[in-house]
């Protein structure tokens, strides 16, 4: 794949970042989505953990370079101890803009779409978490906010593990009427909201069939009112401990895999 064929699948310009931790490395090589500049290696004898990510860069005619350590943490930004001795110099990771392009993109599976939208989760660990636990639990695209959610930045990406180059990510300018577009495409809404009068794991099977958007909200302020009132299907995770909240990664997890189970049972 040439360097111009590699732009056009991206679907990005402009600005450049530097990726760091193998596995988003490795994961944004195979996704190429990206536009892939060049794959930067601490100077020294050869590693046997950086054969596969030296490997794919060099079958798609990334340039392979050594630098040293000390160089790839100002590059980076970050400490030396979380490089594990590579970089990857590459353009942004592409997002789109509108519900529709994401319902067109995303994949639908037989038992049916399932996109997650984040309301005001503002830390980008938690976004990918959040996003690693989507990609695993079999979810078709995410969906932010422009406004009180973080970038897409490699610190995401490595708290993904990858993932993010998988998910396609649509960034809208009002979340309530990206909610109520989603219903228009058919969609049922599903958020986990603590005083929702269902349990998720009490939901009856039909509700829970065919397209359906998991909202999750930021940790300690929830769900906003404007965004309750556009879910079908408000639900509670049950908890026994004293502590009464868990993380929105967590919630989210409990709430994916449950849809997972349930459609994994009837297939």
């Amino acid at each position: 794949m040439t360097r111009k064929s590699r732009r056009m699948r991206g679907g990005a310009s402009g600005g450049l970042e530097y990726l760091y931790g193998l596995h988003p490395i490795e994961e944004a090589l195979r996704a190429r989505r990206r536009e892939l500049h060049r794959l930067l290696i601490r100077r020294g004898p050869s590693r046997s953990e950086l054969e596969p990510a030296v490997g794919m860069a060099r079958e798609q005619g990334v340039p392979v370079q050594q630098a040293d350590l000390e160089e790839l943490a100002r590059l980076a930004g970050s400490g030396e101890a979380n490089l594990q001795g590579v970089l990857l110099e590459a353009g942004p990771l592409p997002q789109l803009r509108t519900i529709r392009e994401l319902c067109c993109t995303a994949d639908a599976p037989d038992r049916g779409r399932r996109f997650v939208v984040l309301d005001g989760v503002e830390d980008p660990q938690n976004v990918g978490a959040i996003a690693r636990v989507a990609d695993a639990a079999g979810a078709s695209g995410l969906v932010l906010g422009r406004d009180r959610s973080p970038p897409l930045s490699p610190a995401l990406a490595r708290a993904s593990a990858g993932a993010i180059e998988w998910l396609p990510v649509a960034r809208v300018a009002n979340l309530v009427r990206a909610l109520s577009e989603l219903k228009s495409e058919g969609f049922w809404l599903l958020g986990a909201h603590p005083e929702g009068e269902a349990s998720v794991f009490e939901l009856p099977d039909r509700l829970l069939r065919g397209d359906l958007v998991v909202v999750l909200g930021a940790e300690g302020r929830g769900l906003r009112p404007s965004v309750v009132k556009q879910l079908d299907h408000p639900v509670r995770i049950p908890m026994r401990g004293r502590v009464g909240s868990m993380n929105v990664a967590t919630a989210g997890s409990v709430v994916l895999f449950e849809l997972l189970r349930r459609s994994s049972a009837e297939a």
